[in-house]
């Protein structure tokens, strides 16, 4: 680490998460002996070089959020309101960074077993001027098919990866890459897809299958299971 306390992060935890079942929003769901987003949070904290947390919550718990949160070094914590796409959500936990924060990490919730050496690969790249996204190689083979099903081609796998997060970025690349998307009215399902479409330098970072993504009821069981066989 380079001593400097200039890196900020922005967990997106403003989703419903309605196909993980039950009452209770996802994010807040215990997994692995802590809340979901605690997990994140705490990860994030462990380190020197993190100026400022901002979680981006559903605007109903922005203000109100859940006590266990404040487990948390509060100092280096905020919430912010979820907007209603997860780009918004995105942009709002931007705007409350501090200025001293040169390099911006954005995080989903939905991972919270990331580990602290893909963190650490991020962030250094993030240091060199490009835009860093954590991802796994694609292993399976993949089939092109089309509307009813039928095979169309197959798909050359060498160079694909499956894309996770964290993903990092100078803060001034990924606030132009914001602006100019929120300009031309377009979207993404992630926050290197912006930069890469301005010619943004954008790098991949082996990610970790412990970082998965928590979609459905039976992942809370796979991600229990990952984080029992690391202790």
């Amino acid at each position: 680490m380079t001593g400097l306390r200039d890196v900020g992060v922005v967990i997106v935890a403003a989703g419903e998460g309605t196909r993980a079942g039950g009452q209770e929003l996802k994010q807040f769901r215990w997994v692995a002996g802590k809340p979901m987003l605690l997990h994140s949070v705490q990860e994030f904290q462990r380190r020197v070089d993190v100026a400022m947390v901002v979680c981006v919550l559903p605007r109903r718990y922005a203000g109100d959020p859940p006590p266990w949160l404040f487990q948390c070094d509060l100092d280096r914590l905020l919430t912010s309101v979820g907007g209603r796409t997860r780009g918004e959500s995105v942009e709002n936990g931007l705007e409350d960074l501090s200025d001293e924060v040169q390099i911006v990490l954005v995080h989903d919730a939905a991972r919270p077993l990331i580990d602290a050496a893909t963190i650490d690969s991020v962030i250094a790249e993030a240091r060199r001027g490009h835009g860093a996204v954590a991802a796994i190689p694609v292993t399976d083979t993949l089939k092109e098919a089309s509307e009813n099903g039928h095979v169309v081609r197959t798909v050359d796998r060498t160079r694909l990866w499956r894309a996770q997060t964290p993903q990092g970025f100078p803060r001034q690349m990924l606030e132009k890459a914001y602006a100019s998307a929120k300009a031309d009215r377009i979207a993404a399902t992630d926050d290197a897809a912006l930069c890469e479409r301005l010619g943004f330098p954008v790098v991949i970072v082996r990610g970790s299958e412990r970082a998965f993504k928590i979609t459905e009821e039976g992942d809370f069981a796979r991600a229990e299971a990952l984080y029992a066989l690391s202790q």
